[in-house]
């Protein structure tokens, strides 16, 4: 039998990353703890959290990862630590981490999923898209996320995967996950959790594309840098229709009026990360040369996530707890529009546990300005989400 209190959630303020950990330990601890997930500043001194983790969190199974902002019970804050435990009673899982990014390939990835959902079947009697589902964590300047989410989403079948691209609390220098009781760059870390909870799997974004055509004419695309947009530079074209000067262009214009991609009547975002003084735009996701953009406005984003999490409670019932990726860009938006208070409130209220993104993964698609989540139901009678 399992309660509510196999599922704790923790988050810590504290300056010192030994006595951040410590108190998230007193916290989260409880016995037959499977599994911890945390997400930590990438401003703390990773050796020091990671020395104290493996001795406040001795013979269980952490995982984590550098952010650009957490997400708490303490709320939607920049440097702290936040994680959840969760007991043998309502998770089976195992966790992997996937080396060398820069040299991933289609083989490596797929002997690595399958070898992942090997170790979990041999552990549980069923594992199926029903009780299973994958979170996902990745080196957020590794630039290999494409190749890698589809790469492990097809390997996995119809188990489906969601995650998000780790932060440096945007200094963009150096991102880690964690895995094995050490700090990883160029790596990225799978978990598979197989549960008796109900679970719902999901992605909002709250962005719609106006007709206005971008044409990327020139890109350096294993750089995810775009020099030219429609035979223009390509800053000096962004800025020219978003109506502001070249030297006027902020984080807050990438995040206001992103471009998307319109794929099968879908609009997937292609977030931009920095303009160089020069003229070229670096993206946060994969640009091919002739990919057709267009600008986005944005529509109420508080309005947006609160209705999402009410569609997921009718259609699961309580939630427990909700793992949670958020784009950062999210998070300069709704603190430039005040908005952060609002969003945060509804994140506490659906129990989020998770951290600002450098992008976001659903099932085979690394996407960006998203909020993508795994939301876990109470202990109680399953519903067919």
């Amino acid at each position: 039998m399992f309660s509510n209190s196999d599922i704790q959630r923790a988050q810590s303020c504290a300056t010192d990353p030994r006595q951040a950990v410590r108190e998230l330990h007193t916290s989260l601890r409880q016995a037959d703890t499977a599994l911890i997930v945390f997400f930590c500043s990438s401003s703390y001194d990773l050796d020091a959290i990671a020395d104290e983790i493996n001795q406040q969190f001795a013979g269980i199974q952490v995982v984590g990862c550098t952010t650009a902002g957490e997400i708490g019970p303490a709320g939607y804050l920049t440097h702290s630590l936040v994680g959840v435990s969760l007991t043998a009673a309502v998770c089976t899982a195992v966790t992997g981490c996937l080396p060398s990014l820069k040299t991933f390939d289609f083989t490596q990835g797929h002997t690595f999923a399958q070898q992942l959902l090997q170790r979990l079947e041999s552990q549980t009697t069923e594992v199926s898209s029903r009780n299973t589902f994958a979170f996902f964590m990745v080196d957020g300047l590794s630039i290999r996320e494409e190749p890698v989410v589809q790469t492990l989403q097809a390997a996995l079948g119809s188990i489906t995967l969601c995650g998000g691209s780790a932060g440096d609390d945007c200094k963009f220098e150096r991102t880690w996950v964690f895995h094995g009781g050490a700090f990883h760059a160029d790596s990225a870390v799978l978990m598979l959790i197989q549960t008796p909870l109900p679970f719902k799997i999901f992605k909002t974004q709250h962005f719609v594309s106006e007709s206005e055509r971008l044409v990327v004419t020139e890109a350096d695309v294993a750089r995810r840098i775009v020099t030219e947009i429609n035979g223009l530079p390509a800053a000096q074209e962004y800025a020219r229709i978003l109506g502001v000067e070249l030297k006027e262009l902020r984080p807050l214009h990438f995040a206001a009026k992103p471009v998307v991609v319109v794929m099968d009547g879908t609009d997937y975002v292609r977030s931009i990360q920095k303009v160089d003084p020069s003229g070229p735009l670096t993206f946060f996701c994969a640009i091919d040369e002739g990919l057709v953009l267009r600008v986005a406005r944005g529509v109420d984003l508080v309005q947006n996530l609160s209705q999402t999490f009410e569609r997921i409670r009718q259609d699961m019932g309580p939630i427990a707890v909700t793992f949670g990726c958020d784009c950062v860009l999210r998070n300069i938006e709704i603190t430039e529009n005040h908005q952060k208070e609002a969003v945060a409130q509804i994140l506490k209220d659906n129990h989020t546990v998770g951290f600002c993104t450098y992008g976001e993964q659903f099932g085979g698609v690394h996407v960006n300005q998203t909020f993508t989540g795994i939301a876990l139901g109470q202990p109680g009678e399953r519903r067919d989400t």
